[in-house]
């Protein structure tokens, strides 16, 4: 899957990377280098199913390729 990641220069001097597609998943790195490695964590967090406990229901968790 190749999602696209917006990188820009914050006024602090850190590299703020986020992602248009999925709202509110942001990360930030002191290099380049360490905001894509941090984004990277952030977009597999985000994507991750949650593990809510089901009571008296079946529940069935499916990967799709997109």
């Amino acid at each position: 899957m190749n999602i696209k990641v917006s990188i820009e220069k914050g006024e602090d001097g850190y590299f703020v990377a986020s992602v248009p597609s999925l709202k509110g998943c942001w990360s930030q790195g002191r290099t380049r280098e360490e905001a894509l490695k941090n984004i990277r964590e952030a977009i597999e967090l985000y994507l991750e199913p949650d593990e809510i406990e089901s009571v008296g229901k079946e529940r069935e968790i499916v990967e799709l390729a997109i």
